[in-house]
């Protein structure tokens, strides 16, 4: 039998801490220019578990980065319109560079209410890139306001030394916030693009074509060997919050670490890549700790960006 592959883990951690602390003096120098720092306006809805610890996550990078970070908050029962008020008022404010909605929005709001909300929002201050203005300079490749968890990982692969030219990528999943967006930085750094989703055929032998995997579909550990090709980049987006035993069980070994996070706090957060992947691929993004701190650091820089852009 030959050698089992173990792929080299991308830490997300460490690329993130590095953008972040790159971007530390160009918010000095607007500080110091502007007489204020870059202001992110954060708006929360409800008490969704997941999204407080996302929303904590960035309100704490930001002012850590020297942003000033103002969170606003609205009951799960606010309505849409009590919601389109506040983003008004943010759009109108001189002291917010950028503006972000935390999804998803209590269902009570009606569905189409995330997109009522991104069409809102003003495109200089969309600092997660979700506007159609926005979306349309993004797919004519002169967009100064990308979606965060895209661009993230295109940083990702370029400080591992990743090549994306010339090599074939394959996106599972085809939302608006990754898998579109995705499909179009990839495209644009000279990579050849399929995009997969539930309706694909053959899916898992159309992903194994891909030298670079990126898996955004929010399905825990769905993606397993037979969809990675030999040697391949895996990047994984998914982060599910999982509290059933069975999952677990069926994903991790008995005495891993992970199975004891989850025997000490009943919920773990998973990825969309099954572990055994880990004996094929090349590299791979571990979850927690790959793909989420990049998101963050880009949101960072898009601030600054639309705060630079603003005061020009």
């Amino acid at each position: 039998m030959g050698e089992v592959q173990t792929a080299r883990l991308i830490d997300g951690t460490a690329i993130a801490a590095e953008i972040r602390a790159a971007a530390i003096p160009a918010v000095q120098a607007f500080t110091n220019a502007a007489g204020r720092p870059p202001g992110l306006g954060i708006v929360l809805v409800g008490e969704n578990p997941a999204s407080e610890v996302y929303v904590r996550n960035k309100v704490k990078a930001g002012a850590d980065a020297g942003l000033w970070v103002d969170l606003q908050r609205l009951p799960a029962g606010a309505t849409l319109d009590e919601l389109l008020r506040l983003v008004d008022m943010l759009n109108r404010s001189e002291r917010h560079d950028g503006i972000l909605v935390q999804s998803p929005l209590p269902d009570a709001m009606g569905r189409g209410a995330s997109q009522r909300v991104f069409d809102a929002i003003d495109p200089d201050k969309d600092v997660d890139g979700f506007h159609p203005v926005n979306v349309g300079k993004l797919v004519q490749g002169r967009a100064h306001l990308k979606p965060c968890t895209p661009s993230g990982i295109i940083e990702m692969l370029d400080r591992s030394g990743i090549e994306i030219g010339g090599r074939h990528a394959v996106v599972i999943g085809r939302s608006e916030i990754v898998g579109k967006p995705m499909a179009m930085l990839l495209l644009q750094r000279d990579a050849t693009v399929t995009v997969c989703h539930s309706k694909t055929p053959g899916l898992p032998s159309v992903a194994a074509r891909g030298d670079i995997l990126v898996a955004a579909i929010g399905r825990p550990g769905f993606v397993t060997r037979e969809f990675v090709k030999a040697g391949a980049t895996v990047i994984d987006v998914g982060t599910t919050p999982v509290r059933d035993r069975a999952t677990v069980e069926r994903l991790f070994a008995e005495g891993s670490a992970r199975r004891e996070a989850f025997a000490k706090r009943g919920s773990i957060v998973v990825g969309d890549v099954h572990p055994s992947v880990a004996d094929v691929a090349g590299a791979l993004t571990p979850v927690p700790g790959g793909v989420g701190p990049l998101t963050i650091a880009l949101l960072l820089k898009n601030t600054l960006a639309a705060a630079e852009a603003r005061r020009r």
